[in-house]
């Protein structure tokens, strides 16, 4: 078995003066060790603000100690979250198509799912306007709310987005700013066509899950609406359904979106009328925070961020199993704790600060990684990067790796010398239009103003990894089978561990913070 060896002098310069590493396979088998006790079926599936949570998260502080950290939250090694849980009570809310007096019912469920993750409102009755993509991004000259009356409707809009748009520019404008544009131009609610190309969840799984409760931040100054907003997503199967008066059919928007065409909008010519019966409740999660401070004097003030999150969605209800995020994301947490001990173990202790952090309601939103971004239990101005991981995938030997926002920031151009200088190179998102950009928690960050990456295992279109990828997202992601069996390549995870350490340590000594590109839509 062969040492990862350094090719570039700054790796040579750092192996001179570190620890030699372990064997991938001792480092993957360290890994492993966590993600086991992390996703056994005690865990029942870490959900936010379950008992099961916090036990995961007192594992985390005990591991955070024997690694040498010390505790850098708001309470010790915690940072306490208050959320408002909202279950959608289905056998009480009903929706329906209303045409000239005629009401068609919709199916909750086979039909449309009620959101859970904003304030909804008891009841709604408003006429449909699709908008084509729903994004406003004035600055790239592309804005599917201007010109159009849409005060007192409900916004209709399918995902994806032009081609000459990148992913990241995308998936940034249809999280928040689609909620911004749609309360400036004073919309009641927005419903979502997902499209076959970009569903990672088969519906009938989404339907499974949407009968779990739903979180939102209590600090109304963190919530993506300034009050109730009517939220659904409908089944792309049956979404002719909502264009059978429009003049319009679905399978021509459909082409369109495939193909990364503009959309132009118009009125659907029909109204939805809805009533959500919903039950709240407050809750409370933390996210967990060590540091392991920094040798320069000066640029130990300074923090590198390693994060991954470590709720998971709890138990399917219908059959009581235990989703087990192993992948999903104890895989993510495990290798915050090994990056921890390893450069705690360092005889080349970095010069700046490193935070690591487990965050709490991932699953529910990115609700964990927001709070911190926005309130850090440290001088927020002193955070200079973030390095999230959320479902390495260690499915397949390790050939490529995949940084999401590595074109958006300095992160991207370390992350290619360090990778050049272990053997990989780094691949694009494969998938743009699935909105992973927006979709871990580095993107609370870069909502912040703070340059992020996560971290991947890369694959190439057409490949066999691509299909290994392929078939996990149809049957493990977010399903009971994210379990212990799945076929791991402990020697490949323990490559993926020695790139993150050398990663988080070159960004660490770096003379300058990292910066915005100049050609990134987040530059300030």
């Amino acid at each position: 078995m062969k040492r990862l060896l350094s090719l570039s002098a700054a790796c040579a310069a750092l192996a001179l003066t570190a620890a030699a590493p372990p064997e991938p396979l001792a480092l993957g088998q360290a890994w492993w060790a966590h993600v086991r006790y992390l996703a056994s079926g005690e865990m029942r599936g870490r959900l936010t603000g379950s008992p099961e949570y916090g036990r995961a998260a007192d594992y985390v502080v005990a591991r955070f100690k024997a690694y040498g950290l010390k505790p850098a939250g708001a309470e010790g090694w915690l940072q306490p979250v208050s959320f408002v849980e909202q279950r959608v009570i289905a056998e009480r809310s009903s929706a329906a198509l209303v045409a000239d007096g005629t009401e068609t019912p919709l199916r909750l469920g086979p039909d449309i799912i009620l959101g859970s993750r904003l304030p909804q409102p008891d009841a709604v009755e408003a006429p449909l306007v699709f908008i084509g993509y729903g994004l406003s991004i004035p600055k790239a000259g592309h804005d599917d709310f201007a010109g159009q009356d849409l005060r007192g409707k409900i916004l209709v809009t399918v995902n994806g987005g032009p081609a000459e748009l990148s992913g990241p520019v995308k998936s940034a404008a249809r999280s928040a700013a689609t909620w911004r544009a749609a309360e400036r131009a004073g919309a009641l609610g927005v419903i979502t066509l997902p499209t076959p190309k970009s569903m990672d969840i088969p519906w009938d799984r989404q339907m499974t899950l949407a009968g779990l409760a739903g979180l939102y931040l209590a600090d109304p100054r963190l919530q993506e609406t300034a009050g109730p907003r009517f939220t659904a997503s409908v089944n792309p199967a049956e979404a002719e359904k909502l264009f059978a008066r429009s003049g319009h059919s679905f399978a021509e928007i459909l082409q369109l979106a495939d193909a990364g065409r503009p959309i132009a909008g118009f009125p659907l010519k029909v109204s939805l009328k809805a009533k959500v019966a919903t039950e709240r409740r407050p809750l409370s999660s933390p996210n967990i925070i060590g540091v392991l401070p920094g040798a320069d004097p000066a640029l130990a003030k300074q923090y590198v961020v390693v994060s991954a999150h470590l709720d998971h969605l709890g138990v399917e209800a219908a059959s009581g199993r235990p989703y087990p995020g192993a992948m999903d994301d104890a895989s993510g947490v495990a290798w915050v704790l090994e990056t921890a001990r390893a450069l705690h173990e360092s005889r080349a202790r970095p010069k700046r600060s490193i935070l690591f952090v487990a965050f709490t309601a991932e699953e529910k939103g990115l609700l964990g990684s927001r709070a911190f971004a926005e309130h850090p239990t440290v001088d927020k101005a002193a955070l200079v990067a973030d390095v999230n991981m959320d479902m390495p995938l260690p499915l397949w030997p390790l050939k490529h790796l995949s940084v999401f926002g590595a074109e958006e920031s300095s992160l991207g151009q370390t992350a290619r010398a360090v990778a050049q200088a272990q053997g990989y190179d780094l691949v694009p998102d494969p998938f743009p239009d699935r909105n992973v950009f927006v979709r871990t928690d580095q993107f609370s960050f870069v909502r912040a103003g703070i340059p992020a990456a996560a971290l991947k295992f890369g694959f190439l279109p057409g490949t066999p990894e691509a299909r290994i990828e392929h078939d996990w997202r149809a049957v493990r992601y977010h399903s009971p089978e994210d379990d212990l069996s799945q076929p791991v390549d402990l020697e490949a995870a323990g490559r993926f561990g020695a790139f993150v350490t050398a990663y988080v340590q070159a960004l660490a000594d770096a003379p300058e913070r990292p910066r915005w590109l100049a050609t990134s839509a987040f530059a300030p």
